[in-house]
Parts: C-alpha cells; structure tokens; sequence
C-alpha cells in the first residue's frame, strides 16, 4: 500500500525515494548486464576487424605475391627474348660479313674483268 500525503492525497516522498531505490536495485543487474554485453559487443566487433583486417592482409599478401610470381616470369621471358635477340643480332652479323666479303670479291673481279676487256681492246 502506497504512503498518501497529506496535502495532495499522493505518494509521500519517502516511500517514492524508497520505491525509486527499490527499482535501481532491482534493475542494477540488468544495467550489469548490459554493460557486460556492450563490453562483449565491442571486443567481438574489435575482433571482427582484426579478423578482417588480417584477412585483407592476408589477401594483399596473397596479391602481392602473385604479381611478385608474374613479374619473376615476365623477367624470364624478358631475358629469353633478350638472349634470342642477341642470338638473332649476331646470325645478322655474320651474315652482313659474309655478303659484305662477297661484295668485295665481287668488285675486284669486275674490276680484274674490265682491266682485262681494256687491255684486250687495247691490244687489237
């Protein structure tokens, strides 16, 4: 039964004071719990982020070691194209020699075949 005040026929404010202590006490584990549970809440979220960050890190690693494994052939590739290349250069080389000596020989026998022409027309 509910104290009544004198002057209002209300609560009197002694009983309200020990109705409101009454009610913190009996809300005071539920507060508890909640604060154990926001408490859980951020160190789950915390985790949650830990966890994805890793796993973006853990797919960045994953990334980065692709691009480490493709650029490690494209610099194999390069260098085979590059030794075919100085392959192909030096075939080109020797063979420019080659026709280069035959030029040579070529015009020194024109040259023998025309001295020879002038001295036979010089002759007759």
């Amino acid at each position: 039964m509910k104290s009544l005040n004198a002057e209002d026929g209300g609560p009197c404010p002694q009983s309200m004071a020990n109705a409101v202590e009454n009610l913190e006490e009996t809300l005071k584990p539920f507060y508890q719990r909640a604060s154990e549970a926001e408490d859980r809440l951020a160190r789950l979220e915390a985790s949650l982020v830990n966890k994805n960050s890793s796993g973006n890190n853990e797919e960045l690693v994953k990334m980065v070691r692709e691009l480490q494994e493709k650029l490690d052939a494209a610099k194999v590739e390069l260098v085979a194209e590059k030794e075919k290349g100085l392959k192909e250069v030096q075939k080109l080389n020797a063979e420019n020699a080659k026709l280069q000596n035959r030029i040579i020989h070529l015009v020194r026998a024109l040259r023998e075949a025309d001295s020879k022409i002038a001295s036979n027309q010089g002759c007759q």
